[in-house]
């Protein structure tokens, strides 16, 4: 998934990670027409388990088989999980049918239920840019109060300009935005950093949680969105690569659960029973004072 150079480590877990056998899903739906708009659910048996959205990474391309795996593993530590697909570069996808797609899931899949919004890699920079949608102009599709819960950006990208000169993945980024003529303009609308400066804040509940040794995604993306985002919380996992985040019962992985618990807290009781839902703010109200 890189055109730069990685030590032998971590092209090790790479293989490793995404040489995983696919896992079924016990449940799939869909949230639209199209052939890619489906997703896979693993629900818990118990009704008042943490509900969590799991967006893929693949630098908007690939689909979310690699996933499968990770997904279970979150469904046997006591979550219940969605994992959507969605229209992709290269295909169906890209600018602005992704972004129709990834707001489209966060708006009706949740179905009221308190949820936390999580995402690896490319996946993260979709959950980043669903938390700061409130900070688009009003007159954006895009543009919406009623934002996630809570958001786990999982070795995120969060810098299109960035990912674009560094040339990752083969120039994912410009594959995403149409293209050099397209991409000023567009990036406008759909990079996190971009959107968070000035504002320092989404008013989302954030953390940003990453490899001290990810070799895939540059770590001055982590560092140069911390550096705007004035109250997001940053976990670094010391040792750790890109892909070992999702590699099912690795300490990594078992850290990535722990903080889901974590985020999810604020709605679910001590005895594991969920706190009402926050309120649906009406059309002047905002999600977060």
């Amino acid at each position: 998934m890189t055109s730069r150079e990685i030590s032998a480590f971590a092209a090790e877990e790479e293989t490793r990670v995404l040489s995983l056998r696919p896992v079924l899903a016990p449940v799939h739906g869909r949230y639209g027409d199209h052939p890619h708009q489906t997703y896979d659910a693993w629900p818990a048996e118990d009704p008042a388990a943490p509900l969590v959205i799991l967006l893929h990474g693949g630098y908007w391309r690939y689909d979310r088989m690699h996933l499968t795996p990770f997904a279970a593993y979150l469904g046997q530590q006591g979550f219940s999980v969605l994992l959507p697909g969605f229209r992709r570069s290269g295909g169906a996808g890209g600018y602005p049918e992704t972004f129709d797609d990834i707001a489209r899931i966060v708006d009706t899949l949740p179905e009221g239920r308190p949820y936390v919004l999580a995402g690896h890699c490319s996946g993260g920079h979709l959950a980043l840019w669903c938390a700061a949608r409130a900070l688009l102009p009003a007159g954006s599709p895009w543009h919406t109060t009623r934002l996630p819960p809570a958001v786990l950006a999982l070795a995120p990208l969060t810098d299109l300009d960035a990912t674009r000169r560094d040339r990752l993945s083969n120039d994912a980024a410009l594959q995403l935005l149409g293209g050099p003529e397209e991409f000023e303009t567009r990036m406008a609308s759909v990079d996190p950093l971009t959107l968070l400066k000035g504002a320092g804040t989404t008013g989302v509940r954030t953390v940003l949680l990453h490899g001290e040794v990810d070799e895939e995604v540059p770590l001055t993306q982590f560092a140069d969105y911390a550096a705007v985002h004035r109250d997001l919380e940053t976990v670094v996992l010391p040792g750790t690569g890109h892909y070992t985040l999702i590699e099912p019962g690795a300490p990594a992985a078992l850290a990535v659960a722990d903080t889901l618990r974590r985020l999810s807290a604020p709605w679910t009781g001590a005895a594991g029973r969920p706190e009402p839902a926050p309120k649906e703010p009406g059309p002047e109200e905002p999600a977060h004072p």
